[in-house]
């Protein structure tokens, strides 16, 4: 049993949420919650046996025994022999943790909470030992069982908050089934072990059923509930050819998908991945909290010596008295708060954004999010959908309505494979059968719907056939940057239709959002400008920068970053790697099932812009919860050093070191509790 070594805070960023050690134990997967769990379990035990120990020896305690009257019903030859031995088993068994923490904390060279909590065991012990046989003195024994129980309880309180925190992997790791219905090649279905799946399998997946493995939908129709892997509640349609998540759940329809990734080649074996290297990475805040501790350790331990000399030597105070003190001081003053304050929300905001289909990779980055100042979008894919679609239908004669020009335009193109003519197609849901369908190079596509000749085709037919357009509306449009189409009937032009990539629905709200946060938003896009400016106008940016290849990227966002400002890259992590590695914080978004994305700071599961907002108010809620539990361990001990060496004694207020390590704990979980208190708004 490793004892719970407050020195690993400064040495891995993590604390008690992931020791070098520790990964000996267990599988890489289970190690990190498990070891908690024992921990937990170790501390509830020595708690519990210490507690048992300390009421014989509070009955025996002269003390104790003075105070309620009873020292001479209870007195027996040979009751300190007993009260040293009850001791002596709770100084062993439940302060063994704190003794063993000091030579590891000594070894390292770290003085921490371990050293205060066993020098001022260790110190009561032999002292009071000391008086058993012989020296002249009272016992502390008393004050030495209710300091190791207080401890012990405040270490299974604070081992029990990391393990919640750290749950998310576990249930994680919970979203897979334990066996799979594998296609076998005679066409009989047999029910195997995950671990027996392979790349290329074919598995059936039976509605309601949790999917095995990622893959590709070769056969079935159904909507799959990714929510607790992406954070979207609402179930996704899902077809031939599409892609689907181990650990998602099948919903109505029955589906066989062949396999594409299994083990640790997964999703959700990268997501776990991720989520204990976000937990396990490096803080500028930890940084801070390592440093303040080992001072503080550094000071206790002074202020412990310095104590014992002051009423020993200077007001001439009896040796126990002064010893008291000291002890008192050196529990009081234990960082144990102060350890855990920034890994413990590292931890819950860790496990809060893995849980929305927000990845952390990099926490220093992520920690700097709360100061970005600019945000710059690339378009296509992340602002857009990256799709065509129709946007604007204008209606050129009198005699046909806006969904019958849709209808007969979507007619014919449904027949054709072209981007545009399948947006088009896109636009309605009704569609007419088609007579002598043929395709018109270069310029659209003709057919006959209801005994009508009707052509969908772009200005060069127009141009070649000396039709006139006079419509005055026409020209914004073609000015936007869209691509306009036109909808002949028997000849004669009825109507006209634009189309443009399709801006997401979320992306303005995303904008606003960001700009309540005082961030400006900006745009990269290879499009040209006309098509920059009419996306930049529909969502409000603050700038935008058009035809810019994709190997200028970077430089674009060094250009931003050269005016003094801290800025963030948001894109689809391929294209855009370069420009996601110059930013400040590069944020990959729709990574999807491919979360492996190097060059990104922070990955963005879904393809929605509002999740970008989502990652800056975590970053700052984060940051608040950090300096929050910082300021309360650190005022803390500012206020309950002073207390405990005495300097209220002159007014009877004198703390004893049961009660300094009950005020000591009490800091320890209401830290704990703030962290845990942390939320994604």
């Amino acid at each position: 049993m490793e004892p719970s070594n407050h020195s690993g805070h400064r040495q891995d960023g993590m604390g008690h949420a992931m020791h070098e050690g520790h990964r000996e134990t267990g599988s890489k997967d289970d190690a990190h919650t498990g070891h908690h769990a024992h921990m937990a379990a170790d501390f509830r035990k020595r708690f519990w046996i210490s507690l048992a120990l300390t009421l014989p020896i509070l009955v025996l305690s002269p003390l104790l025994q003075k105070l309620v009257g009873l020292s001479e019903a209870i007195r027996f030859p040979g009751d300190l022999y007993v009260l040293f031995g009850l001791a002596s088993a709770v100084f062993w068994h439940g302060g063994w943790p704190f003794l063993k923490g000091l030579f590891k904390e000594l070894k390292s060279r770290q003085p921490g909470m371990m050293t205060l909590v066993a020098v001022a065991i260790t110190t009561a012990y032999l002292y009071s030992s000391a008086v058993v046989f012989g020296l002249a003195g009272k016992t502390f024994f008393w004050e030495l069982a209710t300091l190791v129980d207080i401890m012990l309880l405040g270490h299974w309180i604070e081992m029990k908050s990391v393990l919640g925190a750290s749950k998310a992997l576990e249930e994680l790791a919970k979203l897979m089934p334990s066996d799979a219905h594998k296609l076998m090649p005679d066409g009989s279905v047999k029910d195997v072990p995950l671990s027996e799946l392979a790349v290329d399998d074919k598995v059936l997946i039976k509605p309601g059923e949790k999917i095995p493995a990622d893959g590709v939908i070769v056969e079935g129709e159904s909507s799959v509930n990714e929510a607790m892997l992406t954070g979207e509640s609402t179930p996704v349609a899902k077809k031939t050819a599409g892609k689907v998540i181990g650990g998602s759940i099948n919903g109505e329809g029955s589906l066989t998908i062949e396999v594409k990734g299994t083990g640790e080649d997964s999703f959700l074996s990268q997501v776990i991945l991720l989520v204990k290297q976000a937990q396990e990475s490096k803080s500028k805040s930890q940084d801070l909290a390592n440093t303040a501790a080992m001072w503080l350790t550094i000071v206790a331990l002074s202020c412990g010596a310095v104590t014992f000399l002051v009423w020993l030597v200077l007001m001439s105070k009896e040796f126990a008295f002064a010893i008291e003190r000291s002890v008192t001081v050196m529990v009081i003053a234990c960082p144990h708060a102060l350890g855990l304050a920034v890994p413990l929300v590292v931890a819950v905001s860790t496990a809060l954004a893995a849980k929305n289909g927000l990845l952390i990779r990099n926490r220093v980055s992520f920690e700097a999010a709360r100061k970005l100042q600019a945000i710059i979008f690339d378009k296509t894919g992340t602002l857009t959908e990256g799709r065509f679609g129709v946007t604007d239908t204008l209606v050129l004669s009198q005699d046909i309505d806006e969904e019958t020009l849709r209808k007969y335009a979507a007619s014919v193109d449904a027949n054709s494979e072209h981007p545009i003519a399948k947006a088009i197609a896109a636009s309605s849901e009704k569609k007419l059968p088609v007579e002598n369908f043929k395709s018109i190079p270069g310029k659209g596509a003709e057919g006959r719907v209801e005994g009508k000749e009707i052509k969908v085709v772009g200005p060069g037919y127009l141009h070649e056939q000396n039709i006139g357009m006079t419509d005055e509306r026409v020209e914004p449009l073609q000015a936007q940057g869209k691509t306009v189409v036109f909808v002949l009937v028997d000849g004669k032009l009825k109507g006209a239709m634009a189309l443009a990539d399709i801006v997401r629905p979320e992306a303005k709200q995303a904008i606003d959002a960001l700009k309540a946060l005082n961030i400006r938003c900006m745009m990269l896009t290879g499009d040209n400008k006309a098509t920059a400016k009419w996306v930049s106008d529909q969502v409000g940016l603050d700038e935008y920068f058009a035809e810019v290849l994709p190997q200028d990227k970077a430089a674009k966002v060094k250009e931003v970053q050269s005016r003094g400002v801290l800025v963030a890259m948001t894109g689809d992590g391929v294209n855009d790697a370069p420009a996601l590695a110059q930013a400040d914080l590069g944020i990959a978004i729709g990574a999807g099932s491919d979360v492996a994305v190097e060059t990104a700071d922070v990955i963005l599961v879904r393809s929605n812009p509002l999740d970008v907002v989502a990652i800056l108010k975590l970053s700052r809620a984060t940051y608040r919860k950090m300096v929050q539990n910082l300021i309360w361990a650190t005022g803390y001990n500012t206020f309950a050093i002073p207390l405990a060496a005495g300097a209220l004694y002159a007014w009877g207020v004198l703390l004893s070191p049961a009660l300094g390590a009950v005020l000591m704990s009490a800091s320890t979980v209401i830290v704990a509790i703030n962290a845990r208190m942390l939320k994604l708004k």
